[in-house]
């Protein structure tokens, strides 16, 4: 993959997915982008509270990936960010564009129309992780699944900036680690 390429997806899932959730809202009660995005909720510690969790948990996803069932499987996510070559810094600019993005477009917006549950497993099934040819990939997507769960019930309790810090650190740690440790993972 192109540095090219990392960086038109990275502002694709950043500008473009957050869209349909916002015309939505706008639509349907007349909200603002500010309101839509909330900015006066980023430095709250709610924030720090999601990133704290998306930090556990993506360790706690780590410690599973090593296990033995998942070295058999093909197209594993350490193998998937190694293709794609990204350094420290691409991997904060994904990290923020998949947090802000993806949260904007599922938690602000298709969570309102389809609850938590489906939402949840729409959002881990799109990423490849819920595949009914590959019950490894499944596996994978059974240990994320509640991951989401849990930041699409704290988006209700915690609000917008939870799920985005939860989202946002634990692709970081994910990265940073898989960047670090290549050869722990890559056989």
């Amino acid at each position: 993959m192109s540095k090219r390429s990392i960086y038109i997806i990275g502002f694709i899932t950043l500008i473009l997915f957050p869209i349909p959730a916002y015309l939505y809202w706008f639509w349907q009660e007349g909200i603002t982008l500010k309101e839509f995005i909330r900015w006066e909720e980023i430095w709250k510690a709610e924030t720090v509270f999601g990133m704290v969790f998306g930090v556990i948990y993506a360790f706690f996803a780590l410690l599973f990936m090593g296990a033995p069932v998942f070295r058999k499987m093909p197209n594993r996510v350490e193998n998937l960010v190694r293709r794609m070559n990204i350094n420290i810094f691409e991997a904060v600019f994904l990290s923020i564009c998949a947090g802000v993005g993806e949260e904007l477009l599922f938690r602000a917006g298709l969570q309102q129309l389809f609850g938590v549950w489906i939402t949840s497993i729409l959002f881990v099934a799109i990423h490849g992780y819920l595949n009914p040819f590959n019950w490894r990939m499944s596996l994978y997507g059974l240990l994320v699944l509640p991951f989401i769960l849990l930041i699409s019930f704290g988006y209700n309790t915690f609000g917008l900036w939870f799920s985005i810090g939860a989202h946002f650190s634990y692709d970081l740690i994910l990265f940073l680690t898989i960047l670090n440790e290549k050869d722990k993972f890559i056989e």
